[in-house]
């Protein structure tokens, strides 16, 4: 395919090859595979549950490593929060609801999305700011329609909540003030991400439009909580690399051009933040959602398990630690009751199988084979008991090299017209919160460089339009499946308290939001 001149400099300033073009255009003629699922995980056969003693010796496990690790916290925190506001969008947008002017109309036409955000408006945490913005605009609620109300919410005319990403949103009240889900994220990393030195290290992925917005948070609010909390916060910012985003098709596979001519590129999902981990500089790194927060009262649980997850992963990463320096030290001294005893470790507590047509013919390919299978970066992921919520979970899987082990896989990842594969998912019992703790440092304490585990073929391809025409757009394998396809998988149930989630504005009105 060829590219004019004004093409080849916009994938330079991109630091995009020639190559990784093509390379994304081949994606869209021949798509991605589906994932080879063989079983769900589940407890006793990939999940691990704790005992109520297991995680007390787990979480003392953890609060001793912190005298000689560094931790960080790292959560994604890019683009607008619009999702979370598609009711009220879609009910200001209509012509026919401009005239609706109390609750009861609402009711009566059976808006009760919007009938219960309006009813129950006093109970969120960002009413007080909302109120001085209608009295700043001499707004009369009692001859206002709906609609012009709650476009003042979302609009720049009044809080600009419909474009302000969700970590800038207010999310729980408190009687001396509200707090913003940023917020609530630096007071979990003061409760179980400070190091010896008292020092929490924060790391928040954000738009390059809403850089300016978060510091200003940073900068008004952080030294109060270091007061409230006895710590030192370091917030690093961010931002998705253009060299990850990827080129839009049209229906025919050519390149998506704009009206000024130039080819449209997307950002590309999640996945492309592997790139923005990979430069944290720690030896153990919680990932969390950035709406995944509670208030205080119940964070305790929370907590709990975030330091019992780390502790598993401290405890399994010096096991697999010892046995590469053992096999390191003593190369082809070792003994065949300690190649066993790995071997074993390696099936029945990491869970990795072997392609059923390997067979390591010699003692140099079985080292070969388990150097492989430990020295790569490590995970511990929290799974929930499935209570119908969407998104990925966790199964046995084969991996393009035949080996099967533990993998996070997402429904757009499995053929839904294939019946065997979806009695597989039918069945499983945990879902994936994305809740994770992650090594990512070698026995030798060096970093791996993390886009080297990633599986490429885990990609997948969405239709999206752009000015009214169709296009397709491509992401990049997910943070935590196909970004993480290479990695040392554990899984470990945690309660569903631990999983809080905010989809959209009113499930800020659930009880463990209040």
């Amino acid at each position: 395919m060829k590219f004019t001149d004004k093409d080849l400099q916009l994938f330079g300033t991109k630091n995009i090859s020639v190559e990784q073009i093509e390379e994304q255009i081949q994606n869209f003629k021949t798509g991605f595979p589906f994932m080879d699922i063989i079983k769900a995980a589940t407890v006793g056969d990939g999940i691990l549950r704790l005992t109520e003693q297991q995680k007390l010796e787990y979480i003392g496990e953890y609060e001793k490593a912190l005298k000689n690790i560094q931790v960080a916290k790292f959560v994604p925190a890019s683009g607008a929060a619009s999702r979370m506001f598609k009711n009220l969008f879609e009910f200001v947008n209509n012509e026919e609801n401009q005239s609706i002017q109390n609750s009861q109309m609402l009711k009566n036409k059976g808006f009760n999305f919007i009938y219960d955000f309006f009813k129950n408006l006093s109970y969120f945490a960002f009413y007080n700011d909302f109120i001085q913005i209608l009295a700043e605009k001499q707004v009369d609620i009692e001859k206002t329609s709906i609609a012009a109300i709650i476009d003042l919410l979302l609009s720049e005319e009044g809080l600009n909540y419909g474009n302000l990403p969700k970590g800038l949103l207010k999310f729980h009240n408190y009687p001396e003030d509200s707090r913003t889900s940023m917020e609530e994220h630096w007071v979990e990393g003061a409760l179980y991400a400070n190091d010896k030195d008292n020092v929490v290290h924060l790391h928040f992925t954000v738009s390059p439009e809403h850089k300016v917005l978060f510091s200003k948070l940073i900068d008004t609010k952080i030294e109060s909580y270091e007061q409230k909390y006895g710590v030192k916060f370091r917030v690093e910012m961010s931002e998705q690399k253009p060299s990850t985003d990827t080129l839009a098709v049209d229906l025919k596979n050519e390149p998506f051009r704009k009206d000024d001519g130039s080819i449209l590129f997307r950002p590309a999902g999640h996945g492309a933040l592997i790139e923005n981990l990979n430069e944290i500089n720690a030896d153990l790194i919680f990932i969390k959602n950035i709406d995944n927060v509670v208030p205080d009262r119940m964070k305790t649980t929370t907590i709990e398990y975030k330091k019992a997850l780390a502790g598993v992963l401290y405890v399994y990463q010096q096991k697999v630690f010892n046995y590469l320096r053992i096999m390191e030290k003593e190369a082809y001294d070792i003994s065949d009751e300690m190649i066993d005893e790995i071997f074993e470790f390696t099936e029945k507590e990491l869970c990795i199988l072997a392609a059923e047509t390997f067979v390591p013919e010699n003692r140099a390919e079985q080292i070969s084979m388990l150097l492989k299978r430990l020295n790569r970066p490590i995970r511990v992921c929290g799974m929930v008991k499935n209570e119908g919520e969407p998104g990925g979970g966790p199964f046995w899987a084969t991996n393009p090299n035949q080996s099967v082990s533990l993998q996070i896989v997402e429904s757009s990842q499995i053929e839904a017209k294939n019946t065997e594969k979806m009695e597989i998912v039918n069945n499983a019992t945990h879902f994936n919160p994305v809740d994770l703790v992650c090594g990512v440092k070698n026995y030798k304490g060096e970093k791996f460089n993390l886009p080297d585990f990633r599986d490429m073929e885990t990609g997948f391809i969405s239709e999206k339009s752009q000015d009214g025409k169709t296009l397709k757009a491509q992401e990049l394998p997910g943070l935590w499946n196909g970004a993480m396809s290479d990695w040392i998988t554990i899984f470990l149930e945690v309660p569903i308290e631990t999983f809080n989630p905010v989809k959209t504005i009113n499930d800020l009105l659930r009880p463990q939001h209040q």
